[in-house]
């Protein structure tokens, strides 16, 4: 559950699936993940996101074996201490691995309480205390149900109360949903939200520079990484992050993954 959930921020369930299976069958246990090399760790990561999560996964696996006897934390504080591991993860791996109680945020639970109960379109960019204390408050108080409630909310999220395009009458919460009441106004903060260009961004271009160090097996030259990012100072400013994140390394000849 730590590692899907790991894998999942900002990256469709599709993409994620497969290297999830093949991430659990190599490295079963955080044990075996932290004695994996870090270029292998990259390599499974394969293009799923910024791979300094892959990092942080792996660092997260070392604490795990040597402080928590392997075994993943029942206790968010815990998880929290966790390098790469935030709020949103270590509540879901609390509700979803260990089955107890916690209040679980993510995109699509946050939307369908913004429309079911504050009649939103879409929640706020940012969560706020005050949204946090809504959920808990609605969260059943059973451990067992509250995980259930927390899976089924983000389902509806995902499958039914969707952001563009909600199936309002087939919603189960559709006679008691303030937003359908008000007659569904428009977002309030549709105008601050952006959808990022990928075309020419350092994104593309830090995907494209990793992708071909993933695919070598032995130093690769600013020649061979022009070929792959011809604007020689875009490739410059994100070689230059990505041995500044770890997930490169300057050599005589070239650059390689860490090792």
């Amino acid at each position: 559950m730590l590692v899907s959930e790991v894998m999942l921020q900002q990256t469709p369930v599709a993409r994620v699936l497969p290297r999830w299976q093949e991430w659990m069958s190599r490295w079963p246990t955080p044990a075996d993940l932290a004695a994996a090399p870090t270029a292998e760790v990259l390599r499974a990561w394969d293009r799923l996101g910024y791979p300094r999560r892959a990092l942080r996964l792996k660092e997260a696996a070392a604490t795990i074996a040597v402080e928590h006897d392997n075994e993943v934390p029942d206790n968010e504080e815990q998880l929290r201490a966790l390098p790469g591991v935030g709020e949103y993860t270590a509540a879901a791996v609390i509700a979803f691995a260990h089955r107890r109680r916690a209040v679980v945020l993510d995109t699509n639970i946050r939307r369908v309480l913004a429309r079911a109960d504050q009649g939103s379109a879409l929640p706020a960019p940012s969560l706020s205390r005050a949204e946090r204390q809504r959920a808990e408050h609605l969260l059943p108080a059973d451990p067992e149900t509250s995980a259930q409630w927390n899976a089924g909310v983000m389902e509806l999220g995902a499958l039914v109360c969707t952001a563009r395009a909600p199936r309002c009458s087939r919603c189960p919460l559709r006679a008691q949903c303030a937003w359908l009441a008000a007659g569904k106004p428009a977002d309030a903060f549709a105008a601050r939200r952006r959808s990022q260009a990928w075309q020419g961004t350092d994104r593309k271009a830090r995907g494209q520079v990793m992708a071909v160090l993933r695919s070598a097996s032995a130093p690769v030259t600013t020649v061979d990484l022009a070929r792959a990012w011809p604007a020689q100072e875009q490739r410059e400013r994100v070689l230059a992050g990505l041995v500044a994140d770890g997930l490169a390394v300057a050599t005589d000849t070239g650059y390689v993954l860490p090792q």
